[in-house]
């Protein structure tokens, strides 16, 4: 079947819904999601969202931060820009309905917390659920749009350009997606003015992580086939703080415990982040992780603990509701008993290279949120920049979107998906097999510390396992699993490709062969063999 409409979003996170409201209403929009459309990253960011409100407070001082804790890396231009439209970003979600926690001290004031590499409180939160409570609201106000289709256990399988069709005489361009059908196991082709990839992350490469099961990178692996190139791959963010617990699922326990005064132990009661780093627990996640690892491994103990039960237990049930009910259910009482903790693959820095509009090399696709690269992250994430990230460069698509659809016609005679040499698979176990070995072995060898040899080792290990996908992918019917596992792949080895590049320690890319910082900071740009880039430059 084709299904024609002006804009396909490929993702349903903040961002991709943030965009969708953001349209024209006149526009005919679909917007896929991998489960349900609530399913993703954004859901579960406990934090908040970076805002400058607080009078002693200033942009300035938020541009200063984000480009101090991306170590060199940052666009200015775009942290500029992104820090000026995050009042507005956040007017427009209190004003459509959003509730965030307000100051019991002055209750016409929000209460603001203070994380990682903020110098003063400024991320504005709903208590300790500000995803889950923004990504609610913004389901809740998409569905009352008539002219936004949900398309719900649909993953897009590859972009459709001109080049893919055979036509290389024009420009390349995106003209849609090929998109698989979960409950029905069809595929659809999906053919649109405009494509928006906001998929998210790529934390289910690695064995452990704070992100959900969704979070498979594939909008990353579809720009990359589809001739699109990356940048800063190998700063992949391990959140230092997931509950360490065997049925727990990673889950995670928000910098906002720490900036409320939580402390790092190790098994004997002593603090130990003094000694790494002198803003001790509210250091860049980057320190943070690499302190709690090189602990874990000085000792060889499994984890580390994190204490707030030296607060009142009004102050923290108020403060981490859900983090105290959670944490209840494994017989942690987090107001008398520690957290046992453990840093997991949290977020992935780089992305699909995009200006401020999201435009990435390919004509008519954009990228937004965790997928792109703007910039905006360098070489760390500051905490609760990712979801301003979401809401300023959705808006900023969609303006530029509606400003610029007029001129772009519909694509014409797509090709349906032909399976006509492909049979079922009798061997998915291999699926299951490929898989976590390749996450095991990105946890051993790209992990938070790294060396040359790691390196090569999972360089040799991905280079086989691409292959076998590949034999596999071209042999046999698609699935779920395999479409994620193949996109899994092609993203780790975008991630060790840009590692072995990187003859440095740089924020989150610490390797032991090169442990000094170069004296000039450079962006690791991968690009497709076989394809010249038409990059955007930044303000058109």
């Amino acid at each position: 079947m084709i299904r024609n409409y002006d804009v396909l979003i490929i993702g349903s996170g903040s961002a991709g819904l943030t965009l969708a409201l953001h349209l024209e209403s006149k526009l005919k929009i679909a917007v896929l999601a991998k489960r349900n459309l609530e399913e993703g990253a954004s859901l579960y960011a406990q934090g908040g969202i970076s805002v400058v409100l607080d009078k002693k407070d200033s942009t300035q001082s938020h541009i200063e931060d984000t480009m101090r804790t991306g170590v060199g890396l940052c666009h200015k231009e775009t942290v500029q820009f992104t820090v000026e439209q995050a009042k507005s970003a956040i007017d427009w979600l209190i004003q459509e309905g959003t509730i965030f926690t307000r100051d019991k001290s002055a209750k016409t004031h929000y209460h603001l917390t203070q994380e990682g590499g903020h110098s003063h409180r400024r991320v504005i939160h709903a208590a300790d659920s500000t995803g889950w409570t923004v990504e609610t609201k913004l389901v809740e106000l998409a569905k009352q749009h008539s002219n936004i289709e949900f398309f719900e256990n649909h993953i897009a399988i590859d972009l459709i350009t001109q080049y893919k069709l055979g036509n290389c005489t024009k420009s390349n361009q995106c003209l849609g997606a090929y998109v698989f059908n979960t409950t029905t196991n069809k595929v659809d082709t999906f053919s649109a003015r405009y494509v928006v990839i906001a998929t998210g992350g790529a934390g289910k490469a690695y064995l452990y992580t704070s992100n959900p099961d969704v979070c498979t990178g594939d909008g990353i692996a579809m720009g990359w086939r589809a001739g699109c190139r990356v940048a800063n791959m190998e700063f992949v963010q391990f959140h230092p703080t997931c509950l360490y617990h065997p049925n727990a699922k990673s889950f995670l326990i928000t910098e906002a415990l720490r900036g409320e005064g939580g402390l790092l132990l190790l098994p004997d009661g002593l603090s130990f982040m003094h000694l790494f780093d002198e803003r001790k627990e509210l250091a860049p996640r980057d320190i943070v992780a690499r302190a709690i690892d090189h602990q874990m491994k000085r000792l060889g103990i499994d984890h580390v603990y994190l204490s707030i039960s030296h607060k009142p237990k009004s102050f923290i049930r108020q403060s981490f509701p859900t983090i105290y009910a959670r944490c209840l259910e494994f017989g942690i009482d987090i107001a008398k008993d520690p957290i046992p903790v453990v840093p997991a693959a949290h977020y992935t820095c780089g992305g699909l290279m995009a200006n401020l509009y999201g435009q990435t090399d390919l004509p008519h696709l954009y990228a937004i949120g965790e997928t792109a690269h703007t910039g905006l992250h360098g070489a760390n994430r500051m905490a609760s920049n990712s979801l301003l990230e979401c809401l300023v460069f959705a808006r900023s698509a969609a303006n530029h979107i509606n400003k610029n659809i007029i001129n772009v016609p519909q694509p014409e005679n797509l090709p349906l998906w032909d399976e006509s040499q492909v049979i079922d698979s009798e061997e998915e176990i291999v699926v299951a097999h490929n898989w976590d070995e390749l996450r095991r072995f990105m946890w051993d060898y790209v992990g938070i510390v790294r060396t040359v040899k790691r390196l090569e080792r999972a360089k040799h290990r991905i280079d086989l396992l691409v292959r076998e996908i590949t034999d596999y992918y071209s042999n046999f019917r698609i699935t779920n699993d395999l479409i994620e596992l193949r996109n899994l792949a092609t993203v780790a080895d975008l991630i060790i490709l840009s590692a072995l590049d990187r003859k440095e320690s740089r924020g989150l890319h610490y390797i032991l062969d090169y442990p000094n910082q170069a004296r000039v900071a450079k962006d690791t740009i991968l690009t497709p063999k076989g394809y010249y880039t038409t990059h955007y430059s930044r303000n058109e």
